[in-house]
């Protein structure tokens, strides 16, 4: 399929799955049921509908099972293309592997849910002319203690249980083309390698925050919150 007609996405499906054993081990994580669908076919009908009609696959582990279910992507009316990596490449190796990327294209973890516009993420990096874009979320951290603030050790300050914001990264990401210039060919290379590398050069990174849904099944605990809270989020996704 052209690069230049529709949208493209590569989808980061080759991780082991360790943390949500012993679900894992027949299944890949991105197959882990979230009410009638695996997430990463709820993820796949997401992007078809905001125009990405071009699915990559970065695939590993478990391969031949995530070939069998999707096969080439006709039934979710995309291009499903499977990018196989023979060793583990991080979340940013893997692109050099990959045949004709457009100038514009999204990156993105195959086990995570949320309710982001990923037209709307894609064309406000593309029109800006962009980079690389994060998609974020804002996340709050618990001191569940009394904190103390301390000068020679005399009080100076007491806090009972306060909370600290801060923003994650999503695991969404728009990339131009260009970053393929900073990242190292045939060995692992990840997000976080790519962004210390831009910040020493002094690199525009753009960060966009989303206030909406969005949650990372890593963990068991977060698999079955993701199961639970799945017949809402799928109303408003009208999936």
């Amino acid at each position: 399929m052209s690069n230049d007609t529709g949208r493209t996405a590569v989808i980061l499906a080759g991780g082991l799955g360790s943390r949500l054993r012993p679900y894992t081990v027949v299944l890949p994580k991105p197959l882990m049921p979230v009410g009638e669908s695996p997430i990463l076919e709820v993820i796949i009908k997401q992007l078809a509908r905001k125009g990405f009609s071009r699915i990559i696959l970065a695939v590993n582990h478990q391969a031949d099972i995530l070939r069998a279910y999707f096969g080439d992507g006709s039934q979710l009316g995309v291009s499903i293309e499977y990018s196989l990596e023979t060793k583990p490449l991080g979340t940013m190796g893997p692109l050099h592997l990959m045949k004709d990327l457009p100038k514009n294209f999204i990156v993105m973890n195959g086990d995570i849910l949320c309710d982001l516009d990923f037209g709307d993420f894609f064309a406000r990096h593309a029109d800006d002319g962009r980079l690389f874009t994060i998609a974020a979320s804002k996340r709050e951290q618990l001191i569940d203690y009394g904190v103390l603030g301390c000068e020679e050790d005399h009080l100076v300050s007491f806090t009972e249980k306060p909370r600290t914001p801060y923003l994650v990264s999503m695991g969404v990401y728009c990339l131009s083309r260009r970053v393929l210039e900073f990242i190292p060919e045939d060995q692992a290379y990840g997000f976080d390698q790519l962004m210390l590398r831009f910040l020493d050069e002094k690199r525009d990174v753009s960060v966009q925050t989303h206030e909406g849904y969005w949650l990372d099944i890593g963990r068991p605990d977060d698999y079955f919150r993701a199961v639970d809270e799945w017949p809402e989020l799928s109303e408003k996704l009208g999936l």
